[in-house]
């Protein structure tokens, strides 16, 4: 479990990045901290490895003080996966995978071993191994990412906007393969984003912030989406818009929820006959301009 208590950044310009700041990060989730840039997000992701320091306030990790322990080996024992993969480009696939286990001391076969063994757990053919970054794909690159991150077996996995550099389509497979790793692996994953719908569709806790790093609202996507804290929120969500109010049409190919704009969101298969004549909301309907079918 990680614990923010009455956490404070303050940087040396004077700019307040997170203003007493708590929350409990529960143990083998997903928790997914959105908000537009300079919310202080990624810099609540980077305390819990030390990557940045708290003015004030302190962060624990079941239950101890991440200030007491030494930053290099906190990180080492700590996956981080980033957006645009930061990869070394001087580095195979292979041996960018296992520079953290080399860096503790394990042995290159055994590191290479491990390696392949991620690339398969992250869809990943072993015939990329020795290919250098640049001979990747987007996607491919961020896989290799993921898999770095879970090189060392980590309790806790960090994803600071991951796949935010990806096309629509590749983002909506390294989704999947996020959420079947989770459903794998059973790690304690935080992860950073400034898509609602991308929150809302992998976190189990989602975590909305205004500026300066203040809490707007926390909750499940459900419970966002039934009772939003405010205006703010409203308006974040797209719950102002109608963009999560469906309701049903008929077509010749069969009921669609549409959105208040008349926008496609979805098909409607297998629901009572009476369901048909509610207004619906779900978590994930199409942003402005997309169509889902």
């Amino acid at each position: 479990m990680i614990e923010f208590r009455s956490v404070t950044k303050q940087f040396p310009d004077g700019t307040v990045a997170v203003k007493d700041f708590s929350l409990v990060i529960p143990s083998r989730t997903i928790t997914v901290l959105v908000g537009s840039s300079g919310s202080g997000k990624t810099t609540i992701l980077r305390m819990i490895n030390r990557m940045v320091d708290p003015t004030s306030g302190s962060v624990e990790i079941d239950g101890e003080d991440v200030m007491t322990l030494k930053p290099v080996p906190l990180r080492r024992s700590i996956g981080y996966v980033m957006q645009n993969s930061g990869l070394l480009p001087h580095r195979k696939v292979v041996d960018n995978i296992a520079t953290v286990p080399l860096l503790r001391g394990v042995k290159k076969k055994d590191a290479r071993e491990r390696a392949l063994e991620l690339m398969d757990d992250v869809g990943l053919e072993r015939s990329l191994a020795d290919k250098y970054p640049s001979q990747l794909s987007g996607g491919q690159q961020q896989r290799v990412g993921v898999a770095r991150g879970l090189a060392v077996d980590p309790n806790i996995l960090l994803m600071d906007e991951p796949f935010g550099a990806v096309d629509p389509i590749v983002r909506d497979e390294l989704q999947n393969e996020l959420l079947r790793l989770q459903r794998d692996l059973d790690k304690t994953v935080v992860f950073v984003t400034h898509d609602i719908d991308e929150a809302f569709r992998l976190g189990e806790q989602v975590v909305i912030f205004r500026k300066g790093g203040i809490v707007a609202q926390k909750g499940t996507p459900s419970e966002i989406l039934a009772n939003p804290a405010d205006d703010f929120v409203a308006s974040f969500v797209g719950a102002d818009r109608g963009k999560r109010a469906l309701h049903i049409e008929k077509t010749p190919a069969g009921d669609v929820l549409v959105d208040s704009e008349g926008r496609p969101a979805g098909v409607l298969s297998g629901a009572p006959a009476e369901a048909k004549a509610a207004t619906v909301s779900v978590v994930g309907a199409p942003a402005q301009g997309e169509e889902a079918s």
